[in-house]
């Protein structure tokens, strides 16, 4: 089966908060040569896992894993608006697939996907509905989190669900490395903020763009070397990246989440997402994998990693 898989970071400070010109259009161009390479596989189905920040889902009910039936791109930060192109019968028969594989999920009919989905679906393809796209939402935000074994299971059971399609496929992990934006914890909120964990939907658009000025200034603080956000860890990073190079999916298994919080921040949780699409990657077969990109970006509050990689068939084509 065809199958392609890209993970990255995804900031929606890249197009707010100015960097430096000469590492800004280098992640700019690597986005541009994959859009090109994605636009020649011409996918006919894109399968992206994504987190969420607390702007399409919430305590109120959030599990660890949701597929989207339908998906809309709420366009925060001004990144991607309007309807994805879900193929329902296909989301449908992957739930399924994924219960009888054991994987609970859930399912929505009415998916709220913010910039998580959304930015990685503009920068490979102009606009959120260009491919048939399904939209798996994994909780990397509201702890207790998902364990990483759960994850690995879900992007396994993911990967032999898609391997059965004999479509050509692109797996997508959109989410940080290392990384702390300003999303407060509920044990620790105050009332009202709390309140807004557990059923903030559709705020007024200024208190959505506040709270976008907010995470501007929080980066350029950490720019400044102030503030109170977790610094970059690059280190970490580009060791995560090698052990995903390296097909070591599992090592974050006795890693507690309090400990990678310390190392990678809030945001560094996101790393659920790429070892999701690499697990859905290793249940299609052998790949080749290749570390394409990585920046430690102070001013967009991202450890910026890019990775791809493909299927040995396709990759000898």
């Amino acid at each position: 089966m065809p199958v392609r898989m890209i993970c990255a970071s995804h900031t929606p400070l890249m197009d707010h908060v100015a960097t430096d010109p000469a590492v800004d259009a280098k992640v700019r161009a690597h986005f541009a040569q994959l859009s090109d390479e994605v636009s020649e596989f011409d996918p006919e189905l894109v399968i992206i896992f994504a987190p969420d920040h607390f702007k399409g889902f919430f305590y109120d009910m959030l599990p660890a894993f949701t597929v989207g039936i339908r998906a809309t791109a709420i366009g925060d930060y001004d990144i991607g608006d309007g309807d994805f192109d879900v193929p329902e019968d296909l989301a449908l028969d992957c739930i399924s697939s994924l219960h009888n594989a054991g994987v609970d999920v859930a399912m929505s009919y009415r998916m709220q996907a913010d910039h998580g989905f959304a930015q990685m679906l503009v920068l490979l393809g102009e606009t959120v509905d260009r491919y048939p796209v399904l939209p798996i939402h994994i909780n990397c935000a509201g702890p207790p989190l998902p364990p990483m074994k759960r994850v690995r299971e879900l992007g396994a059971a993911v990967g032999n669900w898609a391997k059965s399609l004999n479509k050509r496929v692109l797996v997508l992990g959109s989410g940080g490395l290392s990384h702390d934006p300003p999303i407060p914890t509920i044990a620790t909120a105050s009332p009202p903020i709390a309140e807004k964990l557990i059923a903030g939907r559709n705020p007024p658009i200024e208190e959505r763009r506040a709270r976008e000025q907010q995470n501007f200034e929080v980066a350029r603080a950490l720019a400044r070397g102030e503030g109170k956000a977790i610094a970059l860890s690059p280190e970490w990073d580009r060791a995560f990246m090698d052990h995903m190079d390296r097909g070591e999916l599992n090592f974050l298994d006795d890693v507690a989440d309090e400990k990678l919080t310390e190392v990678a921040g809030c945001g560094g949780h996101e790393v659920r997402t790429w070892i999701a699409a690499y697990s859905a990657m290793s249940a299609c077969g052998e790949f080749e994998n290749k570390n394409l990109f990585y920046h430690a970006i102070s001013e967009w509050n991202a450890g910026m990693g890019i990775a791809s990689a493909r299927a040995k068939e396709t990759a000898k084509a």
